[in-house]
């Protein structure tokens, strides 16, 4: 096997522009060291490379020599290259040439009337994803009138399993959460109540803004977090895997199949975990009154009977059932626009918690203003 000489390099750096003399062969074998001599080379001014001494010249050199010339032009000098062949003048000259260049991408200037095109498409894209949603309303709505009148055709089965999932395993973070809320109202309300010798009102606060404020707006929104990201990974993952396709093919309806009986469990099961939600929230308020402002147990149930009307519970809890079908129609809507990857899955389970969110705290609001219009 014959060995290939390291290349020698000699630097004139005295020469105006300064010279780089190379001798022996230059290839890939050798290409790594001559590389490294290429990267300490002085800095600033031109350079001129002589292969007068060079007796051998392949691709991964020639690569080398291009990349030093991009180089010195990206700081604004000259690579002149002297005594290379013909051979080595025309590999030098295509691998230059093969070496991409990127594309130059200018500088987008945006018109107010592109800008105004673009919240055209946003406001258009708005409106026709609630439109969808409505759509989806109406197909459930439809299908559970259909399992009215047929009743045979209702799956308890699936309903009772996606109730223990959406309301019994999400009893423990609603509890404590509320618990934990209650605890903190107390807490603060007390802080600032006993400024005005008012500390008794702190009953009337905890009770008002749990029971028809605080209470179920933080329920929905835990729920929406766990069920609408659920809902969207279980029914985008039977899309991907075609079995919708399937199940049509069989003959089965997937609205009444997969629709119905998650929907119908969150309307069912989210007054429950509100009512929940409530009763731990007053029993932590409850508990941080008792320590922190000394109103016991009973002066405070008292407090709360006296001072607390049923209408607050009413309001809280009229709430839920549009809150759970905000939430499983958003998450069943989301699953079903899942494409065949799984990238496309991640992005809509995201995009259906945010959206569940969202339209649970818009929908608390509006509930606010018409209770406040009507003066309740």
């Amino acid at each position: 096997m014959t060995q290939t000489a390291s290349p020698q390099i000699t630097v004139m750096q005295d020469a105006s522009p300064a010279v780089v003399s190379v001798r022996g062969d230059l290839t890939l074998m050798n290409v790594t060291r001559f590389e490294a001599d290429l990267q300490s080379l002085p800095t600033g001014g031109d350079l001129r490379l002589d292969l007068g001494g060079a007796e051998r010249l392949d691709t991964a050199a020639a690569w080398s020599i291009a990349m030093l010339r991009r180089r010195l032009e990206a700081r604004g000098d000259r690579l002149v290259v002297d005594g290379a062949d013909e051979a080595m003048a025309s590999l030098l000259d295509t691998v230059d040439a093969a070496i991409p260049t990127p594309d130059v991408i200018p500088p987008e200037h945006r018109t107010v009337a592109d800008r105004l095109a673009e919240l055209g498409e946003r406001v258009a894209g708005g409106g026709r994803y609630l439109l969808a949603l409505v759509g989806y309303l109406g197909l459930f709505l439809s299908r559970m009138a259909g399992a009215i009148t047929h009743p045979r055709s209702f799956r308890l089965t699936a309903l009772v399993h996606h109730c223990e999932e959406v309301g019994v395993k999400a009893v423990p973070i609603v509890a404590l959460m509320a618990f934990l809320i209650g605890v903190v109202l107390a807490f603060q309300g007390a802080s600032q109540l006993q400024q005005f010798g008012a500390e008794v009102f702190v009953v009337d606060l905890i009770a008002i803004s749990i029971l028809r404020e605080l209470g179920i707006l933080l329920t929905s929104i835990i729920v929406a977090g766990r069920t609408a990201s659920a809902y969207t990974a279980a029914i985008g993952s039977m899309k991907m895997r075609e079995e919708i396709d399937a199940m049509r093919s069989l003959g089965l309806d997937p609205a009444s199949m997969l629709f119905v009986p998650r929907i119908l469990a969150l309307v069912l099961m989210l007054p429950i975990l509100g009512l929940i939600a409530n009763l731990m929230g007053l029993i932590g308020g409850g508990i941080m009154a008792w320590i922190e402002l000394g109103i016991s147990p009973a002066m405070f149930a008292i407090r709360l009977v006296e001072g607390t009307s049923v209408d607050h519970v009413f309001i809280g809890m009229v709430k839920a059932p549009v809150f759970a079908l905000l939430i499983g129609i958003i998450g069943c809507q989301a699953g079903m626009q899942v494409k065949s990857n799984a990238e496309s899955l991640g992005r809509m389970t995201s995009s259906a918690v945010v959206a569940a969110i969202f339209a649970v705290i818009v929908a608390d609001a509006l509930f606010s203003i018409f209770f406040a219009q009507i003066g309740m």
